[in-house]
């Protein structure tokens, strides 16, 4: 669709295979705890709906189980009967009748199955909550590894059981598309059921669904094949993910870049790029919470896979939305880099930073490069006292002299800037 720049980006309308979304605008899955036996209810109606009335493109559920054993809580909405269903029809169809589409975020919780409302402490429900009427059941998970002492211990899904579970995601993605739902979203993010497969923390099989990071992708990628196959063709299919998952020895960036070239070649159309929640709450993130904190690993994401990838987090009004991802970073003094690996630094110096200083000099990206050793040896610098903008003040310096000797004539382009110069 041809861009109408006259008009901001986000009133834009996006077409995504069969589906195009009036504007840019999306209202995340939140999570409620309204529900009463999985169904969505007048409260979930009137809430969501509201948001459809007053112009959102597109408009998601909260995370909605596949099996009564996937939900966070007791209160979540689910799509496993066809009560469920009926009860979505309401939404969809208010949805559509004011123009906004319809995404619903299929979910399992794992081992986080069962727990307390976020009101309730977020934790492992107590004796206390089973007295008040809160039930439990024994969580599963790809290995048998607690949250922590206090929490029941996971069931290992045997191999059947993990097959078992594919078809369940497969069947739910059918059950939204009698819903009316437009777009179907595939939680493997905030350390839930995907989240735990993908990660070696929680993840210590020794068989085809565990071991390397080929086998710990099996099961979302069988997930993904499954549900890609029973949905329409017309239909998009998103993917959320934890970009990083919060540890140290666990899923990193490098890790997510492989995965969205897999899930790319499956049909997934959208990268939805969270981060955090592998051990503890859903939106414990592991970086410094900033503006737009999100944004580069949906850049990064997108620049290495081909995919077309969706950020949120802190994006907290119409004038910084329209600036990503580029013009965005300039107003981002606030951001620190701890909490980012090395070569996450490099991608945000040399996706972001470099090409708007090459833009500033008058220089195009085939006359002056910059080696990722040269940008290792600058971001080892920038750590919790300084970032993004210094960062960008000395690759402004490093460009500059670049541009004076190719304008002396010392040099002629293409030159690189390296560590010997």
């Amino acid at each position: 669709m041809t861009a109408d720049t006259k008009r901001p980006l986000l009133y834009q309308p996006l077409t995504i295979r069969g589906v195009t979304l009036k504007n840019r605008l999306v209202v995340a899955p939140m999570i409620h705890y309204r529900s009463h036996e999985g169904v969505c209810g007048p409260f979930h109606t009137a809430h969501l709906g509201r948001y459809a009335l007053g112009g959102f493109g597109l408009v998601f559920t909260e995370a909605t189980a596949i099996e009564q054993r996937g939900m966070v809580s007791n209160a979540d909405l689910c799509l496993y009967n066809e009560a469920q269903v009926q009860s979505f029809r309401p939404l969809t169809e208010l949805a559509r009748e004011e123009g906004a589409a319809t995404a619903v975020q299929l979910a399992h919780g794992g081992r986080k199955a069962g727990m307390q409302t976020a009101m309730e402490g977020n934790g492992a429900l107590t004796d206390a909550d089973r007295r008040r009427g809160r039930f439990g059941w024994t969580p599963v998970a790809p290995s048998a590894v607690q949250i922590g002492p206090e929490w029941p211990m996971p069931h290992q899904l045997s191999p059947s059981e993990v097959v078992d579970m594919v078809g369940m995601f497969a069947s739910a993605a059918k059950r939204a598309v009698r819903a009316g739902f437009d777009i179907v979203e595939i939680h493997g993010a905030h350390g839930y059921l995907i989240a735990e497969f993908l990660s070696p923390v929680t993840n210590k099989r020794n068989d085809q669904y565990g071991g390397d990071i080929k086998g710990r992708m099996r099961f979302p990628l069988e997930i993904t094949e499954a549900v890609r196959a029973v949905i329409p063709d017309s239909m998009p299919l998103f993917f959320r993910c934890s970009s990083v998952d919060g540890t140290v020895e666990g899923w990193n960036m490098d890790d997510t870049v492989v995965l969205a070239r897999e899930l790319k070649a499956r049909g997934v159309d959208v990268l939805d790029c969270s981060s955090g929640g592998l051990m503890g709450s859903a939106t414990a993130a592991p970086v410094t919470r900033a503006p737009g904190f999100q944004v580069p690993f949906a850049a990064r994401a997108k620049a290495e896979s081909g995919i077309q990838t969706m950020a949120v987090g802190l994006i907290l009004d119409p004038n910084q939305a329209e600036t990503i991802p580029g013009p965005l970073l300039d107003r981002m003094e606030v951001i620190r880099f701890d909490g980012y690996t090395v070569e996450e630094k490099v991608a945000i110096g040399r996706d972001y930073l470099w090409k708007r200083q090459l833009e500033r000099n008058g220089l195009r990206h085939d006359e002056v490069t910059i080696s990722d050793a040269m940008l290792r040896t600058i971001v080892s610098e920038y750590t919790r006292e300084a970032g993004v903008r210094n960062l960008e003040r000395e690759l402004g310096t490093l460009l500059r002299k670049s541009a004076t000797r190719i304008a002396s004539g010392s040099v002629e382009p293409p030159i690189t800037v390296d560590l010997d110069l």
